[in-house]
């Protein structure tokens, strides 16, 4: 693993509404908002993301408002 692959943060967040060309608004649990696309593990899975659902993000160590969806926040995480 490279250097900038350890640098990403990861949140929490819900998902608020789907954006044109598969990107969702996620709202962060720390009160922003960002942009944020599905990883190709996301997709492969065939996950429906629907508003409300609550994520798991990494965002990028460039742009704090553009993201990736890296899966479904699971019950044992809240």
């Amino acid at each position: 693993m490279n250097a900038e692959a350890r640098r990403v943060t990861r949140a929490t967040g819900q998902i608020v509404a789907p954006l044109p060309n598969a990107l969702y608004r996620v709202a962060l649990d720390d009160g922003h908002e960002i942009v944020a696309h599905v990883s190709a593990d996301v997709r492969m899975q065939s996950i429906r993301l629907l508003p409300g659902a609550r994520v798991r993000v990494d965002l990028s160590p460039y742009d704090l408002t553009r993201g990736r969806i890296v899966g479904l926040r699971s019950a044992q995480e809240r």
